[in-house]
């Protein structure tokens, strides 16, 4: 009896684990999208990996524009500071 009620906490464990990862969301969507094919795909597996892609390809461009977001904020703190001590010089000119 033990042993059965560790296997159903572990079984619950690793449940919410998924559900909180948003693996359980992906899996429903993409067995809902294979159920509302009118015509079904010869490859139920390859429609699964295809569709799953997606959401990891998303993922890579998302990662490649928060690279790309961090490089632009460096390059406009230098541009920043570029500009203030030009407008420094400007200053120093005048005066």
């Amino acid at each position: 009896m033990a042993y059965h009620r560790a296997s159903e906490t572990k079984r619950e464990q690793f449940r919410r684990y998924l559900e909180k990862a948003g693996v359980l969301d992906s899996l429903t969507s993409v067995l809902v999208a294979l159920y509302e094919e009118t015509e079904k795909p010869n490859n139920a597996l390859d429609f699964l990996k295809q569709h799953l892609g997606v959401a990891s390809q998303e993922s890579a461009d998302a990662e490649a524009l928060r690279q790309e977001l961090n490089e632009m904020r460096q390059r406009c703190e230098l541009l920043m500071e570029e500009n203030k001590g030009l407008k420094n010089k400007v200053k120093a000119g005048r005066g």
